[in-house]
């Protein structure tokens, strides 16, 4: 055995739990901080809040983006969960919809959270860094519901997942303060994909 097969002591491991613990207390510090100023909150505030250095929140976090994804991430994974569940809808119509409601409301949890998620979940393009594993679950969610609903017949076989989420995006960010405008601006787009039921249906 030489010296690099022995397991290493105990302050590697120490440094590595204080550094799990530094991130925890960034992301509770960043949400209640974008929870009450919104996600343009000082982020000198979020790294005194959470008793570090604004070095350490940037060593984890290089950008304000990289800052929003992190916390979006759980958002991202309950979507994810809520569209595995909504599958086995007998209305895939309805449940798309359904998934679509729980999109807008969850990434409009403080403002500026619609902005961070629209950027997040764009396309992936040439060049761009490989997605999350959260964000890559959140759109295969959504795009089996949306597959589904379009092999059900109740919406357009034309159509495009990407678009049904942008628009999604956009309700969200221009709603971020009136949930009720949301529902409504959701119901009128879900009426404009169904088939047969738009300005040109039969």
């Amino acid at each position: 055995m030489t010296s690099d097969d022995i397991p290493r002591p105990g302050p590697q491991r120490a440094m590595r739990a204080d550094v799990r613990r530094n991130r925890a207390r960034l992301l509770a510090a960043a949400r209640e901080m974008f929870e009450r100023d919104g996600a343009g909150a000082s982020l000198e505030a979020v790294a005194r809040l959470a008793g570090v250095g604004i070095g350490t929140l940037y060593r984890h976090f290089p950008t304000r983006q990289d800052l929003l994804e992190a916390l979006l991430a759980d958002v991202y994974d309950g979507l994810a969960a809520t569209g595995r569940e909504l599958l086995v809808s007998p209305a895939p119509g309805e449940a798309l919809t359904t998934w679509l409601r729980a999109f807008i409301v969850r990434i409009t949890a403080f403002p500026g959270m619609a902005a961070a998620a629209a950027v997040s979940l764009r396309p992936e393009q040439p060049g761009r860094p490989e997605p999350s594993g959260a964000r890559r679950a959140v759109r295969d969610a959504g795009e089996a519901l949306f597959r589904r609903a379009q092999d059900a017949g109740d919406v357009p076989a034309d159509a495009e997942f990407a678009d049904a989420l942008r628009l999604a995006g956009a309700i969200a960010m221009v709603t971020e303060r009136d949930p009720e405008a949301a529902d409504r601006l959701l119901a009128l787009a879900a009426a404009g994909l169904a088939p047969g039921k738009g300005a040109h249906g039969g």
